[in-house]
C-alpha cells in the first residue's frame, strides 16, 4: 500500500508519517519528498536553500524530476515487492505550493505530475489540517528551540502563503475525494497518530 502524507508546513507530516511507518512493520518504506534516492536529494538541497532564485517553472521541474526519480528507482520497486510505502509529500504537495502558491495553475502542475509519476499514485493520502498561525507558532517554538534554522525557502514565505496552500489542499482533496483523508492535525502527537493510524487501516484492502 502506498500512503502519502500533507499539509501545509508544521503540519506534523514527518513525525506522522515514521509513527505510521513504524506501526505497519520494519519492512516498509519511510520516505520523504523530494528525496530519497542520490539524485533527488541533491535536488532536494538546491530547492530547499532560500539564497538560490528559482523561477517558479524552474522550481516545479526540479521537483517533477526528483519524484520522477524516486519513483522509479524506489516507490514502484518496493511496491512490486508488496511492501508497504510512506512518503512525507508527494504530487499534492506541488499542485499545492507550485500550482496554487506560485500561481502556476493545479492543472498546469497536475499535468506534469501525471508524466513524472508515469500513473503512479498513492492509494491514500493523509491530509493533516492545521490551522497556519498555529503552524506558524510552531516553527517559532521549533527557532526557539534550536530544531530550526528559519532557513527554508517555503516556510520562509509567511502565513498568508501558507494560507493559501491549505486553501488549495482543501480543494485538491474535494476533487480527488476517493484517495484523500483528512485528520485534524491540532491535537497532540499521540492522538494525531490514532487518527492517522485510523485512516491507513480503513484504506487498507481486507
Amino acid at each position: 500500500m502506498f500512503i502519502t502524507l500533507e499539509g501545509i508546513d508544521r503540519a506534523g507530516k514527518s513525525t506522522q508519517a515514521k509513527l505510521l511507518a513504524r506501526e505497519l512493520g520494519p519492512e516498509t518504506v519511510l520516505l520523504r519528498e523530494p528525496g530519497g534516492t542520490p539524485a533527488s536529494e541533491r535536488m532536494r538541497e538546491l530547492l530547499k536553500d532560500p539564497a538560490v532564485e528559482l523561477d517558479p517553472r524552474a522550481e516545479v521541474l526540479l521537483f517533477c524530476a526528483a519524484r520522477a526519480d524516486l519513483v522509479e528507482r524506489v516507490i514502484e520497486p518496493a511496491l512490486a515487492a508488496g511492501t508497504d510505502v510512506v512518503c512525507d509529500r508527494f504530487v499534492d504537495s506541488t499542485v499545492a505550493y507550485q500550482g496554487a502558491g506560485r500561481g502556476l495553475g493545479i492543472e498546469f502542475v497536475e499535468g506534469l505530475n501525471a508524466a513524472a509519476v508515469a500513473g503512479r499514485m498513492p492509494d491514500l493520502t493523509i491530509l493533516l489540517r492545521v490551522d497556519p498561525e498555529e503552524a506558524a507558532r510552531r516553527g517559532q517554538q521549533r527557532l526557539a528551540d534550536g530544531l530550526a534554522d528559519g532557513s527554508d525557502r517555503f516556510e520562509a514565505e509567511g502565513p498568508g502563503f501558507q494560507r493559501a496552500i491549505a486553501e488549495a489542499y482543501d480543494r485538491i482533496a474535494a476533487q480527488h475525494a476517493d484517495r484523500f483523508a483528512i485528520v485534524d492535525a491540532s491535537g497532540s502527537i499521540e492522538e494525531v497518530h490514532a487518527a492517522v493510524l485510523a485512516a491507513a487501516q480503513e484504506a487498507r484492502p481486507a
